[in-house]
């Protein structure tokens, strides 16, 4: 069984040594520091750290107050809350001035389990890519989320980062380096494109290895970031494999599978399918969840052998 580490350990810790790096970087929270982990960059550095309560309209508009400072804000909270209360305020404070604001929350998807339907986010990332200029970042395991975390705070621009509430197996070597606006082919395949995101990365995985028992061979892109997204991946993946799915912890409309399939249809037409929620979900254990809600290896199985019957 491969190693399991929470992303959200990760950021926090990442955050730290950040700290000590540059100076310019601050951190914001919205009483949830425990949860999103910043609460390990309050204790070395409190006259950095800021805890604005339960405001996460003011959260942003602090970080931007800092931004337009020449400070570096990571302003976290869950993924329900930001951008879904404060979308306005990132919209208009965050995206049309295109301030170096990183907006990283925790806890996306279904698998907050048992806190249930109010605090699933799973519209969060069509809301952060429908804002032009926004960087939207998804990462598979704990190596990509430190690799992205140093990137983005290098990177001149607002973000939006996403991370699960549970721990992800890795998948990558500590030697690897992410890179801003490139997919990440795990898997080299020539029967089907499996491109997935966040938790659906391992499960791609998963798919990948027992199809190659029944000789399919299935070519798997990790697509961490998600605008800009990766259009020659995906034109190659098309005009080579000549089927795509789609995998992702977030509604079927707006996130993954609508930006992808926007790519196919314009530059390579090919049959596709989506492994994705169609509506709301209920409270209970992450794993049931994701079985109950389509969201496993058995569902992208059943996906890639539907598309590979429409080639």
């Amino acid at each position: 069984m491969p190693k399991e580490i929470a992303p959200r350990e990760v950021y926090g810790k990442t955050l730290v040594e950040l700290g000590k790096e540059n100076q310019n970087i601050v951190v914001l929270d919205a009483d949830l520091s425990k949860s999103t982990m910043t609460h390990y960059f309050g204790a070395a550095y409190p006259e950095r750290f800021f805890q604005v309560g339960i405001a996460e309209q003011n959260l942003i508009g602090i970080a931007c107050g800092f931004a337009a400072s020449g400070k570096i804000p990571f302003a976290s909270t869950f993924a329900v809350f930001a951008p879904g209360r404060c979308f306005d305020q990132i919209r208009m404070s965050v995206a049309q001035p295109g301030l170096n604001v990183k907006i990283v929350t925790t806890h996306g998807g279904i698998t907050v389990g048992e806190d249930g339907i109010s605090h699933q986010a799973i519209e969060d990332l069509s809301l952060a890519c429908s804002l032009p200029g926004m960087t939207v970042i998804v990462p598979a395991d704990a190596i990509e989320t430190a690799q992205a975390v140093r990137t983005i705070a290098a990177y001149e621009g607002p973000v939006y980062m996403r991370l699960p509430r549970p721990k992800l197996p890795v998948i990558f070597p500590d030697d690897y380096r992410f890179q801003l606006g490139k997919a990440t082919e795990l898997r080299d395949g020539k029967d089907v494109t499996v491109i997935a995101i966040g938790i659906m990365v391992a499960q791609a995985l998963e798919a990948a290895d027992r199809l190659k028992q029944e000789d399919i061979s299935v070519r798997v892109l990790n697509m961490s970031t998600l605008q800009p997204i990766d259009e020659p991946a995906i034109i190659k993946a098309a005009a080579e494999t000549g089927a795509i799915v789609t995998a992702e912890e977030h509604l079927i409309h707006g996130g993954l599978g609508s930006i992808v399939a926007q790519v196919v249809t314009k530059n390579r037409p090919v049959p596709m399918e989506y492994v994705a929620l169609k509506d709301y979900a209920e409270s209970g254990k992450p794993d049931e969840l994701l079985i109950k809600y389509h969201l496993t290896a058995n569902d992208i199985i059943e996906a890639v052998k539907s598309v590979i019957k429409r080639k």
